[in-house]
């Protein structure tokens, strides 16, 4: 049959109704297709922090009264019982980042393992003697002893005159040297000068040197304490400054045990950061006799309260103060109520408190778990709080418990203060530079660590190459990597971003139109997590969209202090408009990162139980994922994720645990993690930053971008980078990248990795990204 002009017209035109109409079964209406209006009026992200900070204390609360049900105390005999905490000596050891030479690497390739000595040093130099005082009771003696490779505990020994009747150990304050506790530079009252009363009284005394809180390198610019300052770099280490400090402590104690007499008693004592000290070292260390704790009583039922450097992982979901008392019973803890030292709460990054009675405290509640035990909680009577530590009662109930008698002071006779200072300082900073060397030799030898913990078990023969000169080797079967990956993705999940186990809430999807062009519809969209949390993105639809097709999503993912609007405004060089033009949805979730230290201590506060700032969105992302794929428009199975700067560290944690997201694109972020965080040396490192949050416990020993990014396999995974980027230099991203494409190309999938580096800064380009997304998930 021969079609007329006309009928041909007709027929084109009946053609191009029913397209359009098609076109038209997605209208851009106020409010999205199967949802509800959004009429919120107050800012998205700042509802949404504060729905985070509320999930976190609900959560903090339940994990906490949740703890008690892994405690096993058998208290049928001292040995039993002792056995029985085994596990959480072990375990809180662990997060504490102490037990000495048992956490010692060992990555040298010729020189085996250096067991550390057990000796104490007396030492002394051209400007001060090692004895600083003779007397007729005891002398003072500057010594040192050696704790891990290049770290060494300093501080002053104490020797009675005669033979002495027990060794004690007594913790300074972090600002208080162990000269003015002793007496030789003025500053603590002859009553309160501890040491020396315990050495005229027979004791043999070790005072160990702490880390001041005083401004690094005296510059207040930093924001940082000396405390923080190591605390930072060990703690992405797996160690703490408390567990350098503890592990000092008990090479002292080695020595004391190994020169001591049989049977001779040995107690510990401390103020402040002392006094915790001494708290932790006697729940670890079953030697020590008798702790007296002054002064440390005031904070930790909320631990973000206190200063940053006692951060520890997972420390209330696991141990309160009531717990590691009862790991110190039946030996004998007293409690001084006193003044804590003065801190610095902007500078330590504390929050401040009202300051409970010690009544109120939870360390009592340590006798109702073991009522086994008798007397071996020694409450001294709270009056009026000391402004100093170590009172009469104190001192009287430990010189007791020591069994050894203290004088009267009236009896005790004054040293006349000397000029220290000079010293007093050296000696600080070569203790300082000294776990700062330790710690940056931890970062250096991290790479082969981590090596070991991975990708050296998941492709053992990659550990026993030969010498080859053949142009093409054999690939390994996919599935000897992948049956790895489960395992260290709950690994990672679990234990360095922490899990949140709360079932999602159904998604109840809330929306409102907030932009359109010629070309796109973009909407405000909200979801329902968790009863006090939601999440937020922006949702853009191409106009081009038919009834009978599904397109891929790129997830979006904004940087540090951003929101949604800046993607879908044309922020990141446009980069939603050439998704959109390519046939792409785009959706433009916020992140919990913007507010500063509004999110920093969020993440602080998740750390109190195992949890990070990462821990919310994987929440938040896997409701995002699960509703997108039930969009009519979308294709479940071709859902990907491309993140810059924050948004780029993003790409290489959420969509390595959610394997919903097909894909993962990590801009302007990319590079050699550890040295990120915890490098010294590096003027690229956040070390001199204020991102305080930084730091994962013990992700530098497990998890760096390429460990990371070995859990995206066999999905498709790419990095861009700019030249002019200040985040990383660019041999930092193309080494840790080689890592990446080794294992692609061993497992034959060399063509579902790249890294395009270009010429420009800290931002998306756009360009060879996407056609890598078109490559692997197609467009319209």
């Amino acid at each position: 049959m021969i079609l007329t002009f006309r009928m041909l017209a007709v027929l084109v035109g009946i053609m191009v109704v029913i397209s359009h109409l098609a076109a038209q079964e997605f209208p851009a209406t106020d409010v999205l297709a199967g949802t509800a209006p959004l009429d919120w009026d107050e800012p998205l992200d700042v509802r949404m922090m504060r729905g985070a900070h509320q999930f976190v204390a609900r959560k903090i609360q339940e994990e906490v009264a949740e703890k008690n049900m892994t405690w096993t105390r058998n208290t049928t005999s001292v040995d039993a019982y002792n056995r029985s905490l085994e596990p959480k000596r072990k375990r809180l050891q662990f997060l504490l980042g102490a037990g000495n030479l048992l956490r010692e690497p060992h990555t040298h390739i010729a020189f085996p393992v250096y067991e550390q000595p057990v000796q104490m040093q007396r030492i002394g130099d051209d400007d001060v003697p090692a004895v600083l005082y003779q007397g007729d009771d005891f002398r003072v003696t500057r010594v040192r002893w050696q704790v891990l490779a290049g770290v060494f505990g300093e501080g002053l020994l104490l020797e009675p005159a005669g033979e002495p009747t027990a060794d004690v150990i007594v913790i300074p304050d972090a600002d208080q040297s162990p000269e003015q506790l002793v007496g030789l530079v003025a500053g603590t009252p002859l009553a309160n000068q501890l040491p020396r009363r315990l050495a005229i009284g027979g004791a043999r005394v070790i005072v160990p040197v702490l880390i001041d809180r005083r401004d690094v390198a005296g510059d207040k610019r930093l924001g940082q304490s000396n405390r923080e300052w190591i605390y930072r770099q060990a703690f992405h280490m797996g160690r703490h400054i408390l567990g350098y400090e503890i592990d000092k402590v008990t090479a002292a104690i080695d020595w004391l045990e190994k020169t001591g007499a049989r049977n001779r008693r040995i107690g510990i004592a401390g103020w402040g950061e002392g006094g915790l000290l001494a708290f932790y070292t006697a729940a670890l260390d079953t030697r020590i006799d008798t702790t007296l704790v002054s002064g440390d009583w005031q904070h930790r039922g909320e631990s973000w309260r206190e200063p940053i450097y006692r951060n520890v992982w997972s420390l209330m979901k696991e141990f309160d103060d009531a717990d590691i008392a009862t790991m110190i019973a039946p030996r004998a803890l007293i409690v001084e109520p006193c003044r804590e030292p003065t801190i610095d709460f902007v500078r330590d990054k504390a929050m401040p408190a009202d300051v409970p009675r010690l009544s109120d405290y939870p360390i009592h509640d340590a006798t109702s778990l073991v009522p086994q035990f008798a007397e071996w909680f020694v409450p001294l009577p709270q009056t009026t709080l000391s402004p100093i530590a170590y009172g009469e009662p104190a001192t009287a109930a430990l010189a007791s418990l020591l069994r050894i008698t203290v004088r009267p002071v009236a009896e005790t006779q004054t040293i006349a203060p000397i000029e220290l200072s000079g010293f007093i300082a050296e000696r600080h900073n070569r203790q300082l530079l000294e776990l700062d060397d330790y710690t940056q030799r931890l970062v250096r030898d991290s790479e082969s660590v981590r090596e070991d913990f991975y990708l050296n078990r998941a492709l053992p023969h990659l550990q026993q190459r030969k010498w080859s000169t053949e142009a093409v080797h054999p690939t390994t079967p996919l599935e000897e990597f992948t049956n790895h990956s489960d395992h260290y993705r709950d690994m990672f999940y679990s234990e360095i971003l922490g899990k949140f186990d709360d079932p999602l809430l159904p998604a109840n999807p809330r929306s409102r139109k907030i932009r359109q062009t010629d070309h796109w519809v973009a909407y405000d969209v909200v979801l329902d997590v968790v009863p006090e949390m939601f999440a937020w993105g922006v949702l853009m639809l191409p106009k081009m969209i038919r009834v009978d097709e599904k397109h891929p999503v790129v997830v979006v993912q904004h940087g540090r202090g951003g929101l949604p609007e800046k993607v879908m405004e044309g922020g990141y060089n446009g980069i939603a408009e050439k998704l959109l033009s390519r046939g792409f949805i785009v959706f433009a979730p916020h992140n919990l990162y913007r507010g500063e230290d509004e999110y920093r201590w969020l993440d602080r506060k998740a750390n109190a139980i195992g949890k990070s700032l990462f821990s919310f969105l994987l929440l938040q992302h896997d409701q995002i994922t699960r509703w997108l794929s039930s969009l009519p428009q979308v294709d479940g199975d071709r859902i990907a994720f491309y993140g810059n700067s924050y948004g780029g560290e993003s790409a290489v944690r959420i969509p390595t645990v959610l394997t919903k997201y097909a894909l993962s694109i990590c801009a302007s972020d990319f590079n050699d993690w550890t040295r990120k965080v915890a490098d010294t040396h590096n003027s690229h490192s956040f070390m001199r930053t204020i991102e305080w949050e930084m730091p994962y416990f013990n992700m530098g020993n497990t998890f760096s971008y390429a460990e990371m990014a070995y859990l995206m396999v066999p999905r498709p995974f790419m990095v861009e980078r700019g030249h002019h980027d200040l985040v990383a230099p660019d041999h930092w991203v193309a080494s840790e990248y080689a890592k990446v494409r080794l294992v692609y190309d061993q497992l034959g999938l060399g063509d579902r990795t790249a890294i395009t580096f270009f010429q420009g800064g800290h931002t998306m380009r756009g360009d060879q990204t996407v056609t890598f997304l078109e490559r692997h998930l197609g467009g319209r």
